[in-house]
């Protein structure tokens, strides 16, 4: 009996170093694009991507701050009032419109909010005045052939807590306010004013924490629009794991449950969901998902550059380091890093194999790249070399929005797709 499960073992080795030595001759040749990371003290803050150029033609639009949020109680961290870019829509895309919600991360304790707060994430004082409009809000046919000249808006985010928490008051030391949901309504409001009240067809998206917002709100938002209207959602690199960390705690959990009670999320989630378990647990998709009636498209890499370096191998989990260059770039994992990233893969896959089954409207693009948030970055959108699975991102959602076939496509394991753009970190 010995010798069997000492000869599995070897087997097990043999194909995890196989694995690995495939791994450093496939990996050769892919696109790759190295960036620098700021964090803020909780580890869970990401700012803006520095690796990708864009051309002098590029859309800058500018920032509109929304009138009358502050009487509905909807400000930021900081008390300053929330904001949005808005690039209007024309001809034939006139009455359509995107809502972009912005992601960044979350705040889950006082500490983390009072520091949020001095920075973009927290305060319209620090956001820029002009943001560039690329991806999936591209006003170019040939760089956003479906969406070129619909309605196209940016919500900046900068409440810590995906836009859903909501507390009466404020922190009086030190001035906080908890309050996600109100400028979500405050916003959708002042744009139903504007035209979205003849809307058409929408698109509700999002990256990352704005990716998970826009899974939260989607059957909100299909509510506030007109009957009439088409209403999708779409999620980007919004799909969190409940899952172990590599310490075999669960620090995702632990820090959702932080940012779901301090901010006063519980009564915006699904009463379907916080009757039958953990309010905290209501916040991972995974769980989310049995509950969402209106179509849903979800995008996401089944390796998520976030999700390893702050959810599966966060510092607070790796006390001794072990994780440090793997998680910045796959090519310094060791063979048994390897098999943990390919297990994470299929965690993924069998969290969202509900929805691949049974969704009949819903759409999947899961591709198994190194990489976080593909709607926004024009390289990973629509672009001559972005990654494809049958078709790049942008086609993918096209034909799910318009209904012109099938788009529920998972990528085989890593790394056998040559199409990523996969992310390299710079270690500190």
């Amino acid at each position: 009996m010995e010798a069997g499960r000492g000869m599995r073992g070897l087997m097990q080795l043999g194909r995890a170093l196989l694995g690995f030595i495939m791994y450093g001759v496939m990996c050769y040749g892919l696109k790759t694009t190295e960036i620098g990371v700021t964090r803020n003290s909780s580890g869970l803050f990401w700012e803006q991507l520095s690796g990708e150029s864009y051309p002098s033609g590029t859309l800058m639009v500018g920032l509109t701050l929304i009138p009358g949020a502050a009487e509905k109680g909807a400000v930021c961290l900081d008390g300053t009032l929330p904001g949005y870019h808005i690039d209007r829509g024309f001809g034939s895309g006139a009455n359509n419109w995107l809502i972009q919600l912005e992601g960044g991360g979350w705040c889950n304790d006082v500490r983390t909010c009072v520091y949020r707060k001095t920075t973009r994430r927290g305060s319209s004082r620090y956001m820029e005045h002009t943001i560039m409009f690329t991806g999936i809000l591209s006003n170019k046919r040939s760089e956003n052939p479906d969406f070129y000249n619909w309605n196209r808006v940016k919500l900046r985010y900068c409440d810590g807590a995906s836009f859903s928490g909501d507390m009466e008051g404020e922190k009086e030391v030190p001035k906080l306010f908890f309050r996600g949901q109100r400028i979500w309504r405050a916003a959708i409001a002042d744009l139903l004013a504007k035209g979205m009240n003849k809307a058409q067809q929408a698109l509700l998206s999002g990256c990352s924490a704005g990716g998970l917002a826009s899974i939260l709100h989607c059957d909100e938002y299909r509510d506030l629009m007109p009957q009439s209207a088409k209403v999708k959602c779409l999620s980007d690199a919004g799909f969190f794991l409940d899952m172990m960390d590599v310490s075999g705690g669960h620090y995702l959990r632990s820090f959702f449950g932080g940012v779901v009670k301090m901010q006063g999320v519980v009564k915006n989630l699904p009463k379907a969901c916080t009757s039958r378990m953990d309010p905290a647990l209501c916040f991972f998709p995974q769980y989310l998902l049995p509950y969402i009636k209106t179509p849903l498209f979800i995008l996401n890499t089944a390796y998520d550059s976030w999700q390893i370096q702050d959810s599966l191998a966060p510092t607070v989990a790796d006390t001794h380091g072990l994780w440090r260059y793997c998680k910045l770039n796959p090519s310094n994992c060791t063979a048994s890093q390897f098999e943990v990233l390919q297990g994470f893969r299929m965690k993924m896959l069998d969290a969202l194999k509900g929805f691949f089954d049974y969704s009949r409207d819903g759409g999947m693009f899961i591709n198994s790249c190194f990489a976080h948030c593909q709607s926004e970055r024009q390289d990973t959108w629509f672009a001559a070399d972005s990654p494809r699975l049958r078709r790049t991102v942008a086609e993918s959602v096209g034909d799910w929005y318009f209904e012109r076939g099938a788009s529920k496509d998972i990528d085989c394991a890593y790394p056998c797709d040559h199409t990523c753009h996969n992310l390299i970190f710079r270690p500190k």
